[in-house]
């Protein structure tokens, strides 16, 4: 069994997954103006993104999911 949270990505999909994160956080800010629940939703997203960027390790890949990047 290999241990959580191995790295499961190369660098192209770190940069993809940090880009997201970043527009994910952009978008809870102006979600907080709406909703707080959608900024609060935004905001988990955009952590957990930014966690899985910076960790080389993708939640879906580790699932068994093939993804392109």
């Amino acid at each position: 069994m290999k241990p959580l949270f191995t790295r499961n990505i190369d660098n192209k999909g770190r940069l993809v997954r940090g880009l997201g994160a970043l527009v994910l956080l952009i978008g809870a800010g102006f979600g907080f103006k709406v909703s707080v629940w959608l900024g609060l939703g935004l905001l988990s997203a955009g952590v957990f993104v930014g966690f899985e960027a910076l960790r080389g390790w993708c939640v879906m890949r580790a699932c068994g999911i093939k993804t392109r990047l």
